[in-house]
């Protein structure tokens, strides 16, 4: 970039002038008391390309008024304006460039260059390099205070108070949470109070002390060590006053049906109810308050509390509860039954003796403990062992027959009673025993009408012809039913065997065998079976064929 040359201005200067000029002008500058103009702050990069290109152009006209050093001089020696701007360069404006530590160029009189002066202190070197510009310093990001309490509610309202709920900030910093402030304002006021001395963590606050009536703004701000959060504040201001709710018991389940204690145990009965402002609780039994010494009574604002240390049979019965508000009644029925073992039967007597059974009957019991009789359990017990064996349990009657007893045996009875709470601690035994005789019987066939089984003989089963080879034993088989049992004949084509060895002719259970030991081929042909008694015969015959190897 060219600088912009004055009129009368030489036209350029030689290096070695330029050099003495400047050297003459420090010192007229050090004996005048004038110091150079303050170096300014470093520049950007573009600046300082902009600033260098610029001595370098001018270069030819400061070397051309070389020889003139009067005016050299009298422009060395004329200070710095410090309001005088530089002649304006032939391009448009540009920005200011950033504060650099080169030297500044002084400006001089009309048609001489500006040169660059060097900052005090620095040597006296054209050539030198401008220095880097320096690291600007970063600086710590401060820490953000928390963010604001989430979910601000009101969650109960009286008629001198009120308690909020909230959540924790999703952004606590660093630090943590040293707690929360809570502070109100009454409406059409702007004049906020804090309603706490110090922050606090719980997430639930009750605000006391507040007037019936009023209409109260809330706002809770999270407080830390880097600062305070912006305020969570409800919409609408909360009225003072006490939200009414009418009278409810809330009778567990187990209390709806009758309530079963033993005589000695502890009766210890809570029962929850609901009602604003809170309700007035009232016992009774038959339309009677209730006995003081006996029965303790503790109310809540939430529940009322029965309380007997050990129950008599006395206590059973049903008890009313009465809540109320202001005219407003809801009442429940407690039933309690204070139950103990029974008596044992009345009357207890052996009725009949038959064979191997006895009959028992006997009454239910004076006192049942205050519940019902579920059933009896009846025992026996014989005179040799001594010993009681149950023979019933559960009998709902009051009678009984007990059967399988023993012959020559002498047995006693005992009958329980049995209700909720088990048996009866005694029984009642039966005056009488029962001794099981030896019965005499005689005994008596009986008739059975004869039939008649006479039969003719009859074959079942035939025979069947057959073939063997000479010299292997064989058999033939028949069956045949007849009574009286027939006489069995065997016979070899129609001639009757007799006593022969080669021949065993066997009969067991109406089954007919014929073994032939060793047959040859003369003990072929035509067998036949003849059974014979005095009602008929029959007979069967079959073939044999004995077979000769090769």
């Amino acid at each position: 970039m060219q600088a912009a040359e004055m009129p009368g201005s030489p036209t350029a200067l030689s290096p070695a002038s330029r050099s003495s000029s400047l050297r003459h002008s420090m010192g007229i500058l050090e004996m005048t008391g004038k110091t150079a103009p303050p170096a300014k702050k470093p520049a950007s990069a573009a600046a300082k390309k902009k600033t260098a290109a610029a001595p370098k152009e001018a270069a030819a006209p400061k070397e051309e008024a070389a020889p003139k050093e009067e005016a050299a001089s009298k422009e060395a020696a004329a200070p710095a304006p410090a309001t005088e701007e530089p002649p304006a360069p032939e391009h448009p404006p540009e920005q200011p460039p950033a504060p650099t530590d080169e030297p500044v160029p002084v400006p001089t009189e009309a048609g001489a260059e500006a040169t660059p002066v060097p900052a005090e202190g620095s040597p006296d070197l054209p050539a030198e390099p401008p220095a880097p510009a320096p690291e600007p310093k970063v600086e710590k990001p401060k820490e953000e205070p928390p963010s604001c309490p989430l979910s601000l509610a009101v969650e109960e309202v009286s008629e001198n108070s009120f308690t909020l709920t909230w959540k924790a900030p999703e952004q606590m910093g660093r630090a943590g949470l040293d707690g929360y402030v809570v502070e109100i304002c009454k409406d059409g006021s702007s004049d906020w109070k804090a309603v706490n001395e110090e922050p606090f963590l719980s997430t639930r606050y009750t605000i006391p002390d507040l007037s019936s009536g009023d209409k109260i703004h809330v706002r809770v701000t999270a407080v830390s060590a880097s600062g305070a959060s912006a305020p969570a504040t409800l919409e609408q201001p909360v009225l003072i006053r006490e939200i009414l709710q009418l009278p409810k018991i809330r009778m567990p389940r187990h209390l709806r049906e009758t309530y079963i204690r033993r005589v000695g145990d502890a009766v210890n009965i809570m029962i929850p109810f609901q009602g604003k402002p809170q309700p007035e609780v009232s016992w009774s039994k038959g339309g009677q308050p209730l006995d003081t010494k006996r029965i303790n009574i503790r109310n809540t604002a939430r529940d009322t509390i029965f309380y007997i240390r050990q129950a008599q049979r006395g206590d059973s019965g049903k008890y009313e509860l009465s809540v109320q508000i202001n005219g407003a009644e809801d009442k429940a029925t407690l039933d309690i039954q204070v139950v103990e073992p029974p008596g044992p039967p009345q009357n207890l007597k052996l009725v009949d003796v038959w064979g191997f059974n006895v009959a028992l009957e006997w009454t239910p019991p004076v006192d049942n403990g205050n519940s019902e009789i579920k059933g009896y359990r009846v025992q026996k017990s014989d005179k040799k062992s001594g010993k009681w064996f149950t023979v019933l349990e559960r009998c709902t009657r009051t009678s009984c027959t007990i059967s399988d007893l023993i012959i020559g045996n002498t047995y006693s009875f005992r009958v329980f009673s049995e209700n909720i709470c088990g048996l009866s601690d005694s029984a009642a035994i039966a005056s009488g025993v029962a001794y099981i005789e030896k019965t005499k019987t005689t005994y008596q066939p009986e008739k059975i009408p004869q039939r008649d089984m006479m039969e003719p003989p009859k074959f079942t089963q035939p025979l069947t012809d057959r073939t063997t080879t000479r010299g292997y034993s064989t058999h033939l088989f028949c069956s045949v039913r007849g009574f009286p049992q027939p006489k069995i004949i065997w016979l070899k084509n129609q001639m009757e065997i007799r006593e022969d060895p080669k021949y065993i002719a066997l009969i067991d259970q109406g089954v007919c065998s014929l073994e032939i030991r060793k047959p040859g081929p003369f003990d072929g042909g035509v067998y036949t079976c003849k059974a014979v008694n005095p009602l008929g015969e029959a007979s069967v015959d079959c073939r044999l064929d004995v077979k000769v190897p090769k």
